[in-house]
């Protein structure tokens, strides 16, 4: 004897779920993001712009300017804090890399 198996469309609804709490939408949401999910696709891509928006800022920041010249201030901070703030700059910058390199990429 076998079994069938039906989820009874709750892999959809899985992922308007998921969609909703990735936008930050409450829960009155759901049935008008299924019914109409184009204007919750922008929002979508509007956060996605944003976010790689500041991951650009944040990598320029990271860089001197062309023309800049040192200050001559001295700035005490500790190794740890140091190495830390290395890590973050490496990690800026390699996801700087990917998305610029993804949009490369696209015709």
């Amino acid at each position: 004897m076998s079994v069938i198996t039906h989820d009874f469309g709750a892999d959809k609804r899985r992922t308007t779920r998921r969609f909703r709490q990735l936008l930050s939408l409450d829960a009155l949401h759901e049935a008008n993001l299924k019914a109409n999910p184009l204007p919750y696709l922008e929002r979508a891509s509007e956060r996605i712009f944003q976010l790689e928006k500041a991951l650009f800022e944040a990598a320029l920041a990271s860089r001197p300017t062309p023309g800049q010249t040192s200050s001559g201030e001295t700035v005490t901070v500790d190794a740890a804090e140091y190495q830390r703030l290395r890590e973050a700059v490496a990690l800026i910058e390699a996801a700087h890399l990917s998305f610029s390199g993804a949009d490369e990429d696209t015709p």
